[in-house]
């Protein structure tokens, strides 16, 4: 007999990156706590991708759930053009101090792809207000930034948008220099993506309003992860360029490398950083966009012309500032960052044995997050044994989602080393049984 809610939800809801003539009926969640959801019907399942990278604490962690509740008895929401409450000036204020740089001027929105809008808007009109036009950008080929039509532009060089390309504007896509423990030809494959920019900024430098990347690892990309060393070299010669720097910290923010942020474990400050998922832990959707005082300071003027004429209704909702402070407390309290690099060790050491499989390829860990490649007939996002991992990862109790032929895990911060184990021998399990 077919759950009724499932029968309500094929009835009328249409899911997110699933083609609903093919795909298996949801499965409905009835409740969760920390790493594990409930089903319906009574199973558990090991949360191991932290439900699309959002979730850092575990579902219903009691902090957060206090938080929002006593937000609620004071202000749901406010106008926030003309007036201001206290969880948006204390979140802004938290954010700056932990920001590395003086990334310090934050800007509130709703979702990843609209903090990648709102940053491709700000570096637009940062040149437009100090009397110069810049329209191009610069992005990684693989990169993915949002589903809105400027996140989609920034990030055309994934594949996932074809059919929209002729609505996007052009932009330039730099190879991106991908690398797995034991590769040889890393070097090679940073210089010749250095070479690349060197050239194009001999070029175009001066039509360039700036570079858009996911530091350290592009996520729906596959994973696919880069030194610290390549993202500064590349830093460096976008200050010499005068080109902005804008790091889309959608998914890496907020522990997810072993450090609060990846720029901070790579060494370098952008210019502008864009921030969502982990920003809330998963409670309630908001984004920021945070700016250095440069390039606010461009859009202050007596004529309104030069303003920032960008908002939403929900603007630095209260609730959700209040999960977002609460996070950041959790994140301090629990030693959440200890957790992370406790994790990338036994990832490190687990993933290298995982890999000693012929048909396990390129692993790869920073932090919180591990991914190798399964060999596989057809590569990359839409290949065949995509869908095949991820309903026999799910038959066996585990939340793990597959980028066509590339597993991997983001589990939430409360994870334990029995949890990661039992991820780890479903990996392991899957290699040995997944269809040739």
């Amino acid at each position: 007999m077919t759950d009724p809610i499932v029968a309500l939800d094929r009835a009328h809801i249409w899911h997110p990156f699933t083609q609903e003539s093919t795909a298996p009926d949801p499965v409905p969640i009835e409740s969760a706590d920390g790493a594990v959801l409930r089903t319906r019907d009574g199973r558990e399942i090991l949360d191991l991708i932290s439900s699309w990278w959002v979730n850092l604490h575990g579902h219903a962690h009691p902090h957060m759930a206090a938080a929002i509740a006593e937000q609620t008895t004071k202000l749901e929401q406010v106008i926030f053009a003309g007036f201001t409450h206290e969880p948006a000036a204390r979140l802004a204020g938290a954010l700056a101090d932990r920001l590395p740089g003086d990334l310090s001027r934050v800007f509130f929105s709703d979702d990843g792809s609209t903090a990648v809008e709102v940053a491709l808007k700000l570096a637009t009109q940062y040149w437009a207000n100090r009397g110069r036009t810049r329209n191009r950008f610069l992005c990684f080929e693989g990169g993915y930034h949002g589903d809105t039509m400027g996140a989609m532009s920034v990030g055309a060089s994934s594949g996932f948008f074809d059919v929209f390309r002729s609505l996007m504007f052009p932009v330039d896509a730099l190879p991106f220099p991908a690398t797995w423990e034991g590769d040889e030809a890393v070097e090679d494959k940073e210089s010749r993506a250095l070479a690349a920019l060197d050239a194009y900024l001999d070029r175009h430098g001066a039509e360039t309003a700036a570079l858009i990347m996911e530091p350290l690892v592009q996520g729906a990309g596959g994973m696919r992860m880069c030194r610290s060393a390549f993202v500064r070299a590349l830093a460096e010669r976008l200050r010499a360029a005068d080109v902005l720097l804008i790091f889309d910290e959608v998914m890496t923010g907020f522990g997810r490398t072993g450090a609060l942020f990846a720029g901070e474990r790579a060494g370098v400050a952008p210019d502008i950083v864009c921030l969502s998922k982990g920003l809330t832990s998963g409670y309630l959707p908001m984004s920021v966009t945070v700016c250095t005082p440069n390039v606010y300071e461009a859009f202050l003027d007596a004529d309104f012309d030069k303003a920032f004429t960008h908002g939403h209704s929900f603007t630095a909702n209260p609730l959700a500032c209040a999960a977002a402070l609460a996070s950041l407390e959790l994140l301090e309290q629990e030693r959440s960052l200890e957790r992370v690099r406790a994790m990338e060790v036994l990832h490190r050491q687990r993933f290298a044995e995982l890999a000693e499989h012929p048909r396990a390829h390129r692993w790869r860990v920073t932090g919180s997050i591990a991914a190798l490649d399964v060999q596989a007939a057809d590569g990359g996002y839409g290949s065949a044994v995509g869908p095949w991992l991820k309903r026999f990862y799910l038959e066996r109790g585990l939340l793990i989602r597959p980028l066509g032929n590339v597993v991997y895990l983001m589990p939430p911060y409360c994870v334990d080393d029995e949890q990661l184990e039992k991820g780890y021998r479903g990996i392991a399990e899957s290699l040995e049984k997944m269809p040739v």
